[in-house]
């Protein structure tokens, strides 16, 4: 499987969350077993006023209920930012087997950055891959967060 075409979906979905103006987090699950994405999302948060709307928890829910189950056993997940806690959280429950993503999140990013908690403390430890599209992942954030403070002032 080419990690490249997983992420570029992921990107598209980051760039769908900025044109409605939600930061830009996009998130595909794939099952490693037929390539398939079972899962997408982005994020939500401002249009569901859901403080739970992250594209990883969007995307975890749509391929649950694509495989009818709440274990992802056999299942990637590719996204463009690095998962905060509660998607870290997440992505442990659902035992998600490994989790890909672009850019580095050092405020608030749990599987690294600010905290790592995928650190074998917990009965599932996903595998990690970062820096997949990096310039790409985070120029997209840094690109969003630039034009918010230009209309600030």
């Amino acid at each position: 499987m080419d990690k490249t075409v997983y992420m570029k979906r992921a990107l598209e979905l980051a760039y769908q969350a900025a044109e409605i103006g939600e930061v830009p987090v996009g998130a595909v699950v794939v099952n490693n077993r037929t390539g398939e994405i079972i899962g997408e999302g982005y994020n939500r948060r401002e249009t569901d006023k859901s403080p739970l709307a992250h594209a990883e928890i969007i995307a975890i829910n749509e391929a649950s209920k694509s495989l009818g189950v709440w274990r992802l056993i056999g299942c990637d997940m590719y996204v463009t930012l690095e998962p905060c806690a509660m998607c870290a959280g997440a992505i442990i429950n659902s035992r998600i087997e490994k989790v890909c993503f672009g850019a580095f999140d050092p405020r608030f990013g749990a599987v690294g950055s600010a905290v790592n908690l995928f650190d074998g403390r917990f009965n599932h430890c996903p595998e990690v891959e970062s820096g997949i599209l990096l310039d790409e992942c985070s120029g997209i954030i840094s690109d969003f967060f630039k034009k918010l403070r230009r209309e600030k002032l």
